[in-house]
């Protein structure tokens, strides 16, 4: 039926043009959040929080592309842990699933607990715009994580997503209405939350995760 598949067309273009969009729009944001950080707090402050936009536009287009390349890294090019070489596909697999489960459950645990914590500094208790703190602060983390492709030079990109850190400090005030007197201690235990559901999840990955791929570091891991 001719009119049936011109309406299928119509309606996959305007699909690619929305996640063409999406990217641009994800790519701007992370741009603009990391170069200019305080006009950008400004704009993410004056906007609606839409969580599933935020996750679904955002956090795993970038932790995706972070996926991608820790698959390669890993997964194809391979890596050196103690005296063993490891490379297969399913230690690709671990790693970028390791990344995903990582950014979208970092995001949303890190949020319920510093979004909780707001009272206690005089700040605004608001999901949605803790969701978009945690999220956005990332984001040097993400763009970092893409060195994991070479693997050898992984670590310079860990360091660069230190740079997170920083943007928080600038951001709490202008999301969460900190008081500039309690500014440096809700930062401190944000930080601290972050790191402590980063290594928490990393964890149950490394002894859930591992195990049933039946994958560890050593001989029997190394290939």
């Amino acid at each position: 039926m001719p009119g049936f598949g011109f309406a299928k067309f119509q309606t996959i273009s305007l699909h690619l043009v929305s996640s063409k969009l999406t990217v641009m729009n994800a790519i701007e944001r992370a741009k603009n959040i990391i170069i200019s950080p305080n006009k950008e707090w400004d704009v993410i402050a004056s906007e609606q929080p839409n969580t599933g936009q935020i996750i679904t536009g955002y956090v795993l287009l970038l932790a995706g592309a972070a996926a991608v390349a820790a698959f390669i890294g890993y997964g194809l090019i391979g890596f050196n842990y103690g005296f063993f070489r490891y490379s297969s596909t399913t230690w690709g697999i671990y790693y970028a699933l390791r990344v995903l489960v990582g950014a979208v459950a970092g995001v949303f645990i890190s949020a319920i607990v510093i979004d909780a914590l707001a009272p206690s500094f005089g700040s605004e208790k608001n999901m949605g715009r803790s969701i978009q703190l945690v999220a956005y602060s990332y984001t040097p983390g993400w763009i970092g994580a893409l060195l994991a492709i070479f693997p050898p030079i992984a670590i310079i990109g860990a360091i660069a997503g230190l740079y997170g850190f920083y943007l928080m400090y600038v951001g709490i005030p202008k999301l969460k209405k900190t008081p500039a007197d309690k500014q440096a201690g809700y930062f401190v235990v944000s930080i601290v939350t972050i790191i402590v559901v980063y290594v928490v999840i990393y964890f149950i990955m490394s002894r859930i995760v591992l195990s049933v791929m039946g994958l560890s570091y050593g001989i029997n891991g190394g290939l």
